[in-house]
């Protein structure tokens, strides 16, 4: 992270207060490399008990290898894993109170479902009369008591997905990993699922790491998000703060749809200049890189469209799709930056706009932020 994002981060409220004060599980300076390749580096995250934490990034920027290193499937290059101040960086994956949830399930097809959720329990010696109350239980958690006696194939993907889940909490551990569980599901399946997950989540009170590359998953789900990119965390906060004060430009582009107009910041001012002299205010944040150059970024549903006689940055309308709930207008401004605005539909109203109109785009100055590259 630059020195200019690291001062606008620590101006910014990115961090949500963790469900407890405790740390309970810490990785500390954590690196990983395969060969000659980064697969992480210097990764430093404290989770709380009971908190839903999401590991979010495109493909290859670590996020699979640092849960892979929490489970104790991989060993680090360097740096450690502390679960409630125990170093466990050295233990096998089978003596850490931590189990994984995969994409692809991994059921036994021969298996009906209680026999696959009662498996791990069966490997641990567990008496059967135990076991059949704590299989009980985690189907009634995941609401599948009525299909214990299914195999595998009879089964949606919805229900497969919740046997796994089943299967990994009726051994009661700490921590749950999820890795990308909801991959393999249909979009609206997804949807579903990912409320779902967050109430069992929320009934357990237990410790949940899911990895995603979805981001609409990390928000919808958790209470933090760390966004990774190349193997560092760049950025750590809840839904909202990683939503509406993306500290890098490659986390706005990353978190939802933006709109990232260079500027530079006037100095003495709380303004700001385009390369083409378009000046305008900036949002009440602490720190402000006089003289240097950033981002400012609005959101498309902070934005409005308003006659060219109107207020705001000139530009002409280049493309209107229909998006059922908005109507999402495409202006190309002076200086040759496209915005993306996003009007709520209303069945009443006529389209106010089409291809070609001159208008002004304009958002509420406090409804944008600044971020560097």
């Amino acid at each position: 992270m630059s020195t200019v994002s690291a001062r606008i981060n620590a101006g910014a409220v990115v961090q949500a207060p963790a469900v407890s004060r405790q740390p309970f599980l810490e990785l500390r300076g954590l690196s990983k490399s395969f060969g000659s390749a980064h697969a992480i580096d210097a990764v430093d995250l404290s989770l709380a008990q009971g908190e839903f934490f999401s590991i979010l990034g495109p493909s290859g920027c670590g996020k699979t290898t640092t849960l892979r290193l929490i489970a104790g499937f991989e060993r680090p290059r360097s740096g450690r894993i502390l679960l409630e101040g125990r170093d466990i960086t050295d233990q096998p994956p089978e003596k850490r109170p931590i189990n994984t949830v995969f994409q692809s399930y991994a059921l036994f097809a021969h298996l009906d479902v209680a026999e696959n959720v009662a498996f791990g329990l069966r490997e641990d010696g567990v008496p059967k009369k135990e076991r059949l109350e704590r299989v009980n239980e985690a189907l009634s958690l995941v609401r599948l008591e009525e299909l214990a006696s299914r195999r595998p194939n009879e089964l949606s993907g919805g229900q497969q997905q919740r046997v796994a889940l089943a299967r990994a909490v009726v051994k009661r551990p700490r921590i749950l990993l999820l890795d990308e569980p909801l991959g393999a599901l249909d979009l609206q399946l997804r949807k579903t699922m990912q409320i779902e997950l967050k109430a069992l989540q929320e009934r357990l009170g237990m410790t949940f790491v899911y990895v995603t590359h979805d981001q609409e998953e990390a928000l919808t789900m958790s209470d933090r998000i760390a966004v990774m990119r190349g193997g560092r965390v760049c950025q750590l906060g809840s839904p909202e703060d990683i939503y509406d004060r993306p500290t890098t430009r490659y986390v706005a582009d990353f978190i939802g749809a933006s709109n990232c107009l260079p500027v530079t910041v006037a100095h003495g001012t709380r303004e700001y200049s385009t390369a083409n002299g378009i000046r305008g205010p900036l949002p009440d944040i602490p720190y402000l890189p006089q003289g240097e150059r950033a981002y400012l970024v609005i959101r498309p549903e902070c934005c409005h469209l308003e006659p060219a006689a109107g207020t705001g940055l000139l530009g002409r309308v280049t493309e209107v799709l229909f998006k059922g709930m908005y109507r999402s207008y495409h202006v190309r401004i002076e200086d040759g930056t496209t915005f993306t605005v996003a009007d709520p539909h209303r069945p009443s109203e006529s389209r106010p706009w089409t291809v070609g109109d001159q208008v002004r785009v304009s958002w509420p100055v406090n409804e944008s932020w600044l971020a560097t590259d």
